[in-house]
């Protein structure tokens, strides 16, 4: 993680510092807006800006958007001023730290926006096979391409590798290929020279630049246009690239990692990827399953998720009922975990009682979950087939295969050979089931058809 500590701060932040070095960030200092516009266009970059009160944080926001730089905000005072922290806040700040800081503070800050509470949880079968994939080709220097529908861990999963790697002490920088204009994305990749197109208002590094050393996540790279794929293969099979408006090759040493949830073979039949950028790309594919395929995951992941939003939102932590953790299972997560996940922050806000029950699992309308999308006939079958299924519980074999063989006769009128063949069963063992109940005193359905009598001898 990278940090950058803009204003007179230093000498309040050096438990800061101190805390995020430990943890092994990098942290940068600069005096003012036009120093730190330095620091994050030269290709230092920054993960979180630490911004002292008292400068213009708008005007450093309104930067920031102009140049298209993306990095969070958290201003930091020496006093307990809420006008100035809500200032802070209405500027475009994320949070406001009072300084001197408490070190718990400052490591809970630092670990958000390292995203550390993304952790690969995982428990079924086929995701620990990924993993196992991953784990095996994480040290080399390999291009990786994450594979999967959305929302089924991409990033975090791309974040494992880095972080197993030889260049895990090194930067990982992430770009949305799908987030930036066309016209943009060349510049965010490669740089551009001071004038180079309007706005170019000074030398910008970009994402190859700033992840010298360490990992470029290129998220979404389908979505790249053919032309700017042409200059990607070229930076990646010659380790330079060219900035906008440059007259000279820049030399870069970079680790690719790619993520898509489109079938990049058929964007190849259709003449909107390279094919030979693909096979550049995809020297290993990781292919993310869709929750739906993890089924040992589903509740692994809700259970994460319920004890992570409980502490942040500061509530009770309950477990999931067993009517939930029915709903949970059964559902198609079409948005994969990125749904769950949202799903469990809102069971975690709505639960009440000692529980978390079946009606806290809602959408974001507050339908329940398991009926939400489903047709009243079919939502009026299927709680009737819970019911059956609940009365199942509890009770033996023998009882149960009772009554399904006398309630299968009673609706054959009595015919013991239509409810034979119903039940998949012999005559004979119809016969000698029913002389069973018969002898325990248990009312039987008279025989409805001719030929067929009440009882009849058992037969061996």
């Amino acid at each position: 993680m990278r940090l950058l500590i803009v204003g007179t701060l230093k000498g309040q932040l050096t438990t800061a510092t101190k805390i995020a070095m430990e943890n092994g960030a990098t942290v940068t200092h600069a005096e003012d807006h036009e120093q730190a516009m330095r620091v994050l266009r030269g290709g230092k970059g920054a993960d979180l800006l630490l911004v002292d009160v008292a400068l213009d944080i708008r005007d450093l926001v309104m930067r920031l958007e102009a140049e298209h730089i993306h990095a969070p905000i958290v201003a930091c005072g020496i006093t307990n001023d809420a006008r100035a922290a809500v200032a802070a806040i209405h500027a475009g700040a994320k949070e406001y730290i009072p300084l001197p800081p408490e070190p718990e503070l400052i490591a809970a800050v630092l670990a958000a926006v390292a995203n550390d509470s993304r952790e690969l949880v995982y428990r079924d079968d086929a995701m620990a096979r990924v993993i196992k994939l991953a784990q095996q080709i994480a040290g080399s220097d390999a291009s990786v391409m994450i594979t999967g529908e959305s929302g089924t861990g991409k990033e975090v999963l791309a974040r494992y590798v880095h972080t197993r790697s030889s260049r895990a002490k090194r930067p990982f920088i992430s770009i949305n290929c799908a987030a930036i204009p066309e016209h943009l994305l060349e510049s965010e990749l490669f740089g551009h020279e001071k004038g180079a197109f309007t706005g170019a208002v000074a030398r910008r590094i970009g994402k190859f630049e700033e992840a010298t050393g360490g990992t470029l996540l290129l998220d979404e790279i389908s979505e790249m246009d053919v032309r700017l794929q042409s200059k990607l293969l070229r930076a990646i099979q010659e380790r330079v690239i060219d900035r906008v408006g440059g007259t000279k090759p820049v030399a870069v040493d970079i680790r690719i990692i790619a993520t898509s949830n489109r079938n990049l073979a058929e964007a190849v039949r259709e003449g909107t990827f390279r094919e030979d950028l693909l096979f550049r790309l995809n020297v290993v594919n990781l292919k993310i399953p869709p929750l739906r395929e993890r089924p040992a995951d589903i509740l692994e992941l809700a259970q994460h998720f319920v004890k992570k939003y409980a502490e942040a939102n500061g509530v009770p932590l309950r477990p999931i009922s067993t009517e939930a953790r029915r709903v949970l299972s059964t559902n198609r997560w079409q948005g994969n975990v990125r749904e769950l996940e949202n799903t469990m922050h809102r069971a975690v806000l709505m639960a009440q009682g000692d529980e978390i029950g079946a009606d806290a699992i809602i959408t974001p309308d507050g339908d329940r979950l398991d009926l939400a999308k489903t047709p009243p006939a079919v939502a009026h079958a299927t709680m009737a087939a819970e019911q059956v299924t609940r009365a199942l519980v509890g009770r033996t074999v023998a009882d149960v295969e009772r009554d399904l063989i006398l309630e299968t006769l009673k609706h054959c009128l009595g015919n013991r050979t239509h409810a034979a063949n119903i039940l998949g069963i012999s005559i004979r063992t119809l016969r000698n089931k029913l002389n069973e109940y018969a002898d325990g005193g248990i009312p039987i359905t008279p025989a409805g058809a001719p030929g067929e009598y009440p009882r009849m001898p058992a037969m061996g």
